[in-house]
């Protein structure tokens, strides 16, 4: 921590967290002249763009009738907050100080003052911890289908999912596009989803409910092969799986605030009944990371809208807000990176040199005659992961000035590539230089993890 750097600027306002609670606070802070500086999370406290980054199509959010997948939704918000004059730092916060005014906020790269702080941090999936759930934590036994449920392992398979919401029943309809039959283990003897999905699942022939039952051990050699299961009445039985999904609800990201905040018993943060101000003045708390109750994506949005207002109003209060002048009064218009739909390469578009590309063609082209290290990432559409770290990547290649290659591989397409690659999961980026895998990371990681394995190849 010694060789952080230090800002010496104060922010107006810092948010913590770039789920719809933390981009819509940055929406209107940054269309209130405060030019907001919003700290993405990367690692400790799951991916940016939080929970709606591991949803398939978000079909309840005001303004798309058709629905709209959760990446793109998040897309969407987050070119909306650049447009406006966010400012944006890819890291997690470490540890905030509450009491210091104006507060410091440390992320693992730097410091930061700031007058006022938006927490917005959502909350992470939980775990079972049912024996041998580290042994086959990601060979079978995942808590993110959409992220991972289109590999080629769990084609064709018998699944199962773990839960009663919407979430499970999201999951287990979302699984039935891939496996030949899902189980859904319910603890209780009734679904907790919204009537909707509750539907779809009754509706489904490929999904079998075991009510008032538990998982309570995972079983298999290599892979998952099996799961113990224990209802009511102390009935034990043995189900044939390959992929075992959770859906058992969050835990608050409230770690790194180190108690400095009221929270209640379950870890969420204290607000003043329905509002966003905290137990500590001009620090606001919005989304999951203070909602027990409701925790939905428009809810989020909608405590983030208030908390940047709150922000806004307790800085000009205090006298502390400096109004940022546009140059513009009118941004540019946004190119969001759902608009950017690139095709794979073939024998006419391939470009031996071109930094990125996709498909089967560019990787074998570049594999057999690149002198070049090759990164390929293994996504899938749904793959929220996948859509926060493609751009990660391409930053990377692009500061390395033509030194390396990338390649996007789709896990639908591509499905033989990806069984080849003993590909089990979502983001995944493999590193080859000479026709050799030098190196192979799962779900989202620092850029400097990757650039350093790369520069280590670079002769």
């Amino acid at each position: 921590m010694d060789n952080l750097v230090e800002n010496l600027g104060t922010e107006n306002v810092v948010i913590i967290g770039s789920g719809p609670a933390g981009y819509t606070a940055a929406i209107y802070a940054a269309r209130a002249n405060l030019q907001p500086l919003l700290i993405t999370g990367f690692t400790s406290g799951g991916i940016p763009g939080g929970q709606l980054m591991t949803t398939t199509f978000v079909e309840n959010y005001p303004g798309f009738p058709d629905g709209v997948l959760g990446p793109d939704l998040m897309d969407l918000m987050k070119s909306q907050a650049v447009r406006w004059g966010t400012k944006l730092i890819e890291s997690d916060v470490t540890s905030i100080k509450c009491i210091d005014k104006p507060f410091e906020i440390t992320t693992l790269e730097e410091k930061i003052k700031s007058n006022s702080v938006i927490i917005a941090t959502g909350a992470s999936a939980n775990r079972l911890g049912i024996i041998n759930e580290e042994l086959f934590w990601s060979k079978g036994i995942s808590a993110c289908a959409i992220c991972d449920g289109a590999t080629p392992q769990f084609r064709e398979a018998d699944l199962a999912v773990i839960g009663g919401g919407d979430s499970a029943c999201e999951e287990a309809v979302y699984l039935t596009k891939y496996g030949s039959k899902v189980h859904l283990i319910v603890r209780s003897n009734k679904l907790r989803a919204s009537a909707a999905m509750i539907d779809r699942v009754n509706a489904n022939p490929k999904i079998q409910i075991h009510w008032n039952t538990s998982v309570t051990e995972a079983i298999g050699s290599e892979w998952l092969e099996n799961i113990n299961t224990i209802d009511l009445n102390s009935n034990q039985k043995v189900i044939k799986v390959k992929g075992l999904f959770y859906a058992i609800g969050h835990t608050p990201n409230t770690g790194f605030l180190n108690n400095q905040l009221e929270i209640d018993s379950r870890g969420y943060i204290k607000c003043v009944s329905g509002r966003p101000e905290t137990s500590i003045e001009g620090i606001f708390a919005a989304g999951d990371v203070a909602d027990s109750e409701w925790r939905q994506g428009v809810t989020a949005a909608g405590s983030g809208c208030m908390a940047a207002l709150a922000a806004e109003r307790w800085l000009s209060e205090k006298n502390l807000a400096k109004v940022i002048k546009r140059e513009q009064p009118e941004p540019k218009k946004s190119e969001s990176s759902t608009s950017n739909l690139d095709e794979d390469a073939n024998e006419e578009t391939f470009d031996f040199n071109s930094e990125w590309q996709k498909g089967s063609y560019a990787l074998r082209k570049l594999y057999h005659e690149s002198a070049k290290p090759i990164l390929v990432i293994f996504s899938s559409p749904s793959c929220g992961p996948c859509h926060v770290l493609k751009p990660q990547l391409k930053r990377v290649i692009s500061e390395l000035n033509g030194q390396v290659q990338g390649i996007e591989i789709d896990i639908d397409k591509d499905q033989e590539i990806a069984k080849q690659a003993g590909i089990n999961g979502t983001p995944t980026v493999q590193l080859f230089k000479d026709k050799l895998l030098k190196r192979q990371w799962k779900g989202v990681k620092q850029r400097s993890e990757f650039k350093e394995a790369i520069k280590s190849l670079i002769k």
